[in-house]
């Protein structure tokens, strides 16, 4: 997620380099065609009108990627708050003395593993070395192999909130209550997962790349009695906002790609973490601050 930093002038123009380089290239044929055929013109209402309709596309293709992008932060900010109500419920519905807290703190360490889990598995990469640390040897080894990771640790906190109530520990109100916050968090894993594997269409990146560069290309046309420096640099001007907004899009509507415009999942996992180490009583490790423009 980027934050309130400065943002790197190398970060902007590698999103929209590809794209400038393209167009350079049409706009210095058109200028070599130009020189040949000097008749060649075109009225400048075409390309002012199909940057006008452009610019309604590219408006609407922000908003729908903002959409998806909030979407997903709102997602992460249900699972802070299930994460802290599923201990805070363990602890305060706990009526038996439960040995030495085992319990409590095996569905806090599961919990904050659950939460990198989902955050790497969302992002296509292995948690299991991330979550080692929180988990028992034997849960972990169970968890090799595993295709879904995050839903079988989910699926170890109903087992161990099963074997509380067999133990009366809980009773069944109380079992009701903690597997009602259970299912929620199911339900933001799923809702994560079906923005992460509901593709944008594309046909709105392929069709709205195609019109900018016809856009560009009508203007370099369109425009005359301009030396040729001053024109190529007008024309890469005039392009860098449209390209640049375009790749903001994209990027935007995919918030668990391991980019930094992606939903802060690991920073909020942190958060999480030092929440619930708090809550049962543990030794907390501030994060390191690094000094950058995102947040993962």
């Amino acid at each position: 997620m980027l934050i309130d930093k400065t943002i790197p002038l190398r970060y902007i123009f590698s999103n929209v380099k590809a794209d400038l380089s393209v167009s350079l290239v049409f706009i210095l044929v058109v200028i070599l065609i130009k020189y040949f055929l000097p008749e060649l013109n075109l009225n400048i209402a075409i390309p002012a009108l199909l940057g006008t309709a452009i610019s309604l596309v590219l408006a609407f293709k922000l908003s729908q990627s903002y959409d998806r992008w909030w979407e997903a932060r709102k997602i992460w900010g249900e699972i802070v708050n299930d994460s802290r109500t599923l201990i805070n419920q363990i602890q305060g519905f706990s009526h038996k003395n439960i040995t030495s807290n085992e319990d409590i703190e095996s569905f806090a360490f599961r919990q904050i593993a659950w939460c990198y889990a989902l955050a790497y598995s969302l992002r296509n990469l292995n948690p299991l070395d991330i979550i080692s640390k929180f988990l028992s040897k034997t849960e972990l080894e169970a968890l090799q192999g595993q295709v879904n990771i995050p839903l079988k640790l989910m699926n170890n906190h109903n087992k161990q909130l099963n074997k509380l109530l067999k133990e009366e520990s809980i009773n069944e109100f109380q079992q009701i209550q903690i597997d009602k916050t259970l299912v929620r968090m199911v339900a933001s894993m799923g809702k994560a997962e079906r923005i992460k594997n509901t593709v944008f269409p594309r046909t709105y990146r392929i069709f709205l790349r195609f019109f900018i560069y016809l856009f560009i290309l009508t203007l370099a046309i369109a425009l005359d009695n301009l030396n040729p420096m001053y024109e190529i640099g007008l024309l890469l001007l005039i392009a860098f906002p449209f390209f640049l907004l375009k790749s903001t899009a994209q990027h935007m509507q995919d918030p668990f790609e391991n980019r930094p415009t992606d939903t802060a999942m690991l920073t909020i996992s942190k958060t999480i973490e030092i929440n619930l180490k708090q809550l049962i009583n543990k030794e907390i490790s501030q994060p390191e601050e690094k000094e950058t423009f995102f947040k993962m």
